[in-house]
């Protein structure tokens, strides 16, 4: 039996969304998104974040992390995920920002 604490881990959160279909890993790369394993490149308007989750460290702030359920405008559904703080990866930031920026989110939430 899983206790609460591992249900909401990241791996297990990925692996659901695995199930769902989420099954491209994105990077983001000069700019674009693209699959890893693959040629795809995808800009911030071909994008749309469908959902997205945090995770936070219990013993060290810093161990905080954001998992972005994605799909592209031909279809291919995904997550990248990203860190806070010191351990950001900025190229990331910027680019979820700019599909943020776009209205491209189907979470309509307030960050």
């Amino acid at each position: 039996m899983q206790d609460k604490e591992e249900e909401r881990s990241l791996i297990n959160v990925e692996n659901r969304l695995n199930k769902e279909g989420y099954s491209a890993d994105f990077k983001v790369t000069e700019g674009s998104l693209c699959v890893m394993g693959t040629e795809k490149k995808y800009s911030p308007e071909q994008v749309q974040i469908v959902d997205f989750y945090r995770f936070e460290g219990e013993s060290n702030p810093d161990d905080m992390s954001i998992l972005y359920a994605l799909e592209t405008n031909d279809g291919v559904k995904g997550t990248i995920s990203n860190s806070y703080g010191t351990y950001a990866d900025a190229h990331i930031d910027a680019f979820m920002k700019q599909v943020e920026d776009l209205g491209k989110n189907l979470d309509k939430r307030n960050k």
